[in-house]
């Protein structure tokens, strides 16, 4: 028995919505998060920095004495090098500038996670020890993206969206000449690493291993109590739409066990009406289309010809008025030999008014005789 008719409807909508769970999941991920957050700051910065005095430079990844360092953005100016940390987050943000770490809080869930001034503080040393800045000349900003929210007061270079442009140009006295920035600009494209998959994942690595390092440090006591409490009542990774998956593929794999095998000359008949039929209606297609178009011209030529025939009526009527104008027009004693110019005038005055009285007259009484 051929169960597939029965499934058919299922098997077309799962093949919608398979790829919908799938990339709500990539866009719920933290590296979409990520990315998404350093696109956003990408374009804010290219739309309202100006290319000529702040040069851009992304995803630089620079090697450390322990690995790598990945920073998300560097902009190169006349009044400084800053290096821009990217966090794309919601809820609401706790922190100081001092505090090892900072709180993230969604309703009644908190997690705790990394200073971002402290981690781009590795990054500044690291670009400043490659470019050989003062403190003066390199600055650290983090911009937060999203729909979060300072619940506590922030240093001046921790913003939110574009508060980071403001940080930015709010810098006005020169700290480098204009050879001092090519030199930085260049200097920096030869000492970061090459941008590769290779490079990304070594990278990668060096942070999963930092961060298993801490982990084991949290777990043993690296914690205070106030942090235990907070990892405790951390929401833990959803995976809801893993079993849906697995059991959206299984019935699929099943509803194809149980397909019965198709008659190869019913496929390639059906398939033979369906060329015809597709050919047959395009064919009645053009014909209406040409058929229109004929009906088209032939519309458009009696329009015009109409139009030309209403011309020569119309003409025909004025030089018919102005002709009888002229035969009943009388002109005053001796305006048809001017004594002066102003004479003339008079004249001429006299005839156009005339002409307008006579013009009103036929108007007034109708075009039709």
């Amino acid at each position: 028995m051929d169960f597939a008719p029965a499934f058919q409807p299922v098997i077309q909508v799962l093949w919608y919505i398979i790829p919908l769970i799938v990339l709500a999941n990539v866009l719920k991920s933290p590296w979409s998060k990520g990315w998404m957050g350093e696109c956003l700051v990408n374009i804010s910065a290219r739309l309202f920095l100006d290319k000529n005095t702040y040069h851009l430079i992304r995803n630089v990844t620079l090697p450390t004495e322990d690995g790598t360092t990945q920073i998300d953005h560097i902009i190169v100016s006349p009044f400084g090098v800053f290096v821009v940390e990217t966090k794309n987050m919601k809820g609401w943000i706790f922190g100081s500038a001092h505090q090892r770490h900072w709180t993230q809080k969604i309703y009644k869930y908190s997690q705790k996670f990394q200073n971002p001034l402290h981690q781009n503080y590795k990054h500044v040393k690291t670009l400043q020890a490659l470019l050989g800045l003062s403190d003066a000349q390199i600055h650290s900003v983090v911009v937060f993206v999203g729909d979060a929210t300072f619940k506590t007061e922030m240093p001046a270079n921790v913003t939110r969206g574009g508060g980071y442009l403001r940080f930015i140009k709010g810098h006005t006295e020169q700290a480098l000449s204009a050879e001092q920035v090519r030199e930085v600009v260049e200097t920096i494209a030869s000492g970061r690493l090459k941008a590769s998959l290779k490079t990304h994942r070594a990278h990668v690595k060096h942070v999963r291993e930092i961060t298993a390092r801490k982990n084991a440090d949290f777990g043993f006591g690296g914690a205070n109590e106030i942090d235990r409490l907070v990892q405790r009542h951390a929401p833990a990774v959803k995976r809801w739409f893993v079993k849906p998956v697995i059991f959206v593929c299984g019935l699929m794999a099943v509803v194809s066990l149980f397909r019965a095998p198709t008659d190869t000359n019913k496929v390639v008949e059906a398939e033979t009406l369906q060329v015809a039929h597709v050919q047959a209606s395009s064919q009645q297609t053009e014909i209406r289309r040409e058929e229109q178009a004929r009906l088209d011209a032939e519309r458009a030529q009696r329009e015009a010809q109409e139009k030309l025939q209403l011309a020569k009526v119309q003409r025909a009527k004025e030089k018919a008025v102005e002709r009888a104008f002229f035969e009943s027009y009388v002109a005053p004693e001796g305006c048809d030999n001017w004594r002066s110019d102003r004479h003339m005038v008079e004249c001429i005055n006299h005839k156009m008014r005339a002409k307008a009285k006579f013009w009103e007259r036929y108007l007034g009484g109708g075009t039709n005789g």
